[in-house]
């Protein structure tokens, strides 16, 4: 397998994921040749991300308005294994490190077989919704997150 930058120890990387959701491929996120295209995985890591936040308790709207709202700030895929319409996988998600305004998530996709397909990385970043500038995350944030 290639060394993927964002991982030191793979393995090791993997036992860290806890939470996880289910993802079926359907047939308009696929191309031509019949596999998925390259844009799909950045979407099925939005619902993963959005799901582990509800998950926390972090994704209530009113009350995230009020403290900041994430923003999604870079975000890569790895592509390791093809996919193909119908698979069904298993995506894993889990906040790597936790900063002063943002979050490192990290992102696994596994196939049927329990073979690691995609692997991902984006730092999410919370901001004012009127200036557009950057707020520190709330200690009980952090701590939820680190939980995880």
């Amino acid at each position: 397998m290639k060394k993927i930058s964002y991982i030191d120890d793979f393995e090791k990387w993997i036992q860290g994921f806890t939470f996880s959701i289910p993802i079926k491929i359907r047939f308009s996120e696929t191309d031509m040749f019949g596999h998925v295209n390259n844009v799909s995985p950045f979407i099925y890591f939005e619902e993963g991300r959005i799901a582990y936040l509800q998950s926390l308790g972090l994704f209530d709207l009113q009350q995230t308005k009020s403290e900041g709202i994430p923003i999604v700030a870079d975000l890569q895929c790895d592509y390791l294994k093809q996919l193909y319409f119908n698979d069904q996988l298993q995506l894993y998600v889990k906040a790597q490190s936790v900063g002063t305004t943002s979050i490192d998530v990290h992102y696994m996709v596994k196939n049927e077989k329990e073979e690691v397909c995609l692997t991902g990385r984006g730092r999410m970043v919370f901001i004012d919704a009127q200036s557009g500038k950057p707020v520190a995350l709330r200690n009980e944030l952090k701590e939820k997150l680190l939980q995880a």
